[in-house]
């Protein structure tokens, strides 16, 4: 077989430039010639293959009147024709297989490029090179050698490049000799605007969307509710039947209301439409055939991503061709799916519930913590983009109660997910409503994701001085004891240890007065850093090891009694250590790396291994530590 390439990719991303390209560096290589046709594949009227047969055996000096009339004929007359020539042919704009297929040598020297905005996935024994915009070096480059010196500093440069999208066609639009990039960079950064400046490249973008079948064209334009990150197949599916699923959940929301959880009863439906009506093979199908159109880009396992650009696109073919109502009631159904789901993925990791309602009917299968920590994991891009939705549209009650189901789940990720902006928007909810104690909790909350998150300490420390001295206005024990721990935390981080040690011992006093176990053996384990942080590490063993042993003796809810066994069983190994009693530290560190592993959250998994790399060391075992003080490092540093 003649070897036949296929570039494919979205419009603008140079395949025609590379096929072009490759033949100018290879000329001589094809001594029978070169070949090219334009097949017309994105007009509205592609080249017939019939017609394309005939053009490519007149370019290879055949009489037209030995041009056979028969279809099937003049394949087998052109393939006869290659099979003795050397030449390189390049078939532009590829609509199809169906297309190509007839154009195809059987044998023979030559070699067929064969650019197209689709892969051609039904074409055999072909190899195909997808395109994907320039690197951020490529397009410095491009725009450089275009514009030529004294156009731009390099950060003007790279702040056009990246208004570009990357994208070639739109660099080579904006790259012209003499180009002031600072200009430029002002004129791209309207988003209205930029696509009107960057014109060909929105011509090139409604060739292909006009090409699409309806409902494709329908789930593009839709895309663009996504704002940021990528998508999965079920958002996909939500988006392609936004008002039908926005009906359900408004209509489950106010049967909740008559009675029951709501939460329960605003996710339940979902699935059950999803499930009868089959509408998530549809939507893949759909994204499937976007990617092969160009138009959307894979981002892993049914998951996919819009290029900065199209997403300009699709947002205007949105608004010119669905009114008002249609898009809010899409964006309505989308952000419900985003915000319901977490909620029931929050339960898995909430001491009062344990899993997701057991009435959880949603797109997205919720049968174990793991499942629920992936979800929140995979789609945080998503959900938090609906929870500053929400916000914005001053759902007060929805915001809380999202940040509420996510409280005991976000100690597993304290390291790696935006918090401080979840529990910021959710105590300025919490705020507007008539209730005093949700602002309480949602102060709370913010002060712990100061201090863990963010490092910043005074501000904790207020937030949670804040939310005690409202705790004691309400009588809410609960609540104070949470403040005091809060707000120990902070001056402790503070290096504030005796006022610390002090704020500790009442928050415990009163956590016991509440009965409130959960928030006792965390508030221990906060008392033995307190001793660790003044260099007593016979006082802090200790009081680690009491933490194991009133975990095994309280009725400690199941999220609270792992952070509170993982952190304990961490920092046991790690003050033994820290004292030169070795063999006790490898035993304690041995038992914490399993549980850190198990619990999930990246800074204590890098504790972890990170204090068993240690002992190892200073036992001889040279070889482990290395490898282990190795996966520490990828860990801590966000690597891993």
């Amino acid at each position: 077989m003649a070897p036949v390439a296929v570039v494919h990719g979205a419009p603008g991303v140079g395949k025609t430039a590379l096929a072009l390209r490759v033949a100018e560096l290879h000329r001589e290589r094809f001594p029978d010639g070169l070949i090219y046709l334009d097949l017309r594949g994105v007009d509205a009227m592609p080249m017939t293959a019939g017609e394309a047969q005939t053009r490519l055996l007149r370019a290879l000096a055949v009489s037209p009147r030995q041009i056979a009339q028969d279809a099937g004929e003049r394949t087998g007359q052109l393939r006869a024709v290659l099979r003795h020539r050397r030449c390189l042919i390049i078939l532009d704009n590829a609509a199809d297989e169906a297309q190509v297929r007839p154009l195809l040598p059987g044998g023979g020297g030559s070699l067929v490029l064969v650019t197209s905005r689709r892969a051609l996935g039904g074409l055999e024994a072909v190899l195909r090179i997808g395109l994907a915009p320039f690197t951020v070096t490529e397009s410095a480059e491009l725009l450089r050698a275009l514009a030529g010196p004294g156009s731009g500093t390099d950060e003007e440069v790279a702040r056009v490049a990246y208004l570009c999208g990357h994208l070639p066609l739109a660099l080579r639009i904006v790259g012209r000799p003499g180009g002031a990039m600072g200009r430029l960079a002002a004129l791209l950064a309207d988003a209205d605007r930029r696509l009107s400046v960057l014109n060909g490249v929105e011509a090139a973008f409604e060739v292909s969307y006009r090409r699409l079948p309806a409902g494709a064209r329908l789930l593009f334009r839709r895309a663009a509710h996504i704002v940021t990150g990528s998508f999965s197949v079920d958002a996909a599916a939500v988006l392609a039947g936004g008002d039908r699923h926005q009906a359900a959940a408004r209509g489950d929301r106010h049967e909740a209301a008559a009675g029951g959880d709501r939460h329960e009863a605003a996710a339940g439906v979902d699935r059950r439409e999803g499930a009868a009506g089959g509408d998530r093979y549809a939507a893949e199908d759909l994204c499937d055939h976007l990617v092969e159109c160009g138009l959307l880009q894979p981002d892993g396992q049914d998951r996919y991503r819009l290029h900065d650009l199209l997403r300009l696109f699709a947002a205007a073919r949105l608004r010119a061709e669905e009114p008002e109502t249609t898009r809010a009631r899409t964006e309505e159904a989308l952000t419900t799916w985003y915000l319901e789901t977490a909620i029931a993925a929050g339960r898995w990791f909430e001491p009062a519930y344990g899993q997701a309602p057991p009435t959880w009917a949603g797109r997205v299968p919720l049968d174990s913590a793991e499942q629920a920590q992936d979800w929140l994991q995979t789609e945080l891009d998503g959900w938090h983009a609906a929870l500053r939705k929400a916000a914005a549209a001053g759902e007060h009650q929805r915001v809380v109660d999202v940040a509420e189901a996510l409280h005991w789940y976000s100690d597993r990720t304290f390291s790696t997910e935006p918090w401080t902006a979840v529990y910021e928007l959710s105590q300025q909810a919490a705020a507007q409503l008539p209730d005093r104690r949700p602002e309480i909790v949602h102060r709370n909350y913010l002060a712990w994701a100061y201090a863990m998150c963010d490092r910043r300490y005074a501000e904790s420390y207020q937030q949670a001085m804040l939310a005690h001295e409202l705790a004691v206005e309400i009588g809410d024990v609960r609540e104070q004891a949470a403040a005091l721990a809060y707000g120990a935390t902070a001056l402790r981080r503070l290096d504030d240890f005796g006022r610390a040690y002090e704020l500790y011992q009442r928050s415990l006093e009163l956590s016991e007065a509440a009965g409130d176990h959960d928030a006792y053996v965390n508030t221990m384990v906060a008392v033995g850093l307190c001793h660790e942080n003044q260099g007593r590490s016979a006082e802090a063993a200790e009081q680690y090891r009491r933490v194991l042993t009133e975990l095994d003796r309280r009725p400690v809810a199941a999220s609270p009694a792992q952070i509170a066994r993982v952190t304990a069983s961490i920092y046991l190994g790690r003050v033994l250590a820290d004292a030169g009693r070795w063999a006790e530290a490898l035993d304690a560190a041995e038992a914490a790396r399993p549980l850190a592993e198990e619990y999930g959250e990246t800074f204590l998994r890098g504790q972890a291994v990170l204090v068993l790399g240690w002992v190892c060391a200073a036992t001889g075992d040279a070889e482990r530590a290395q490898q282990l003080l190795r996966a520490a490092s990828r860990l801590l540093n966000g690597s891993a």
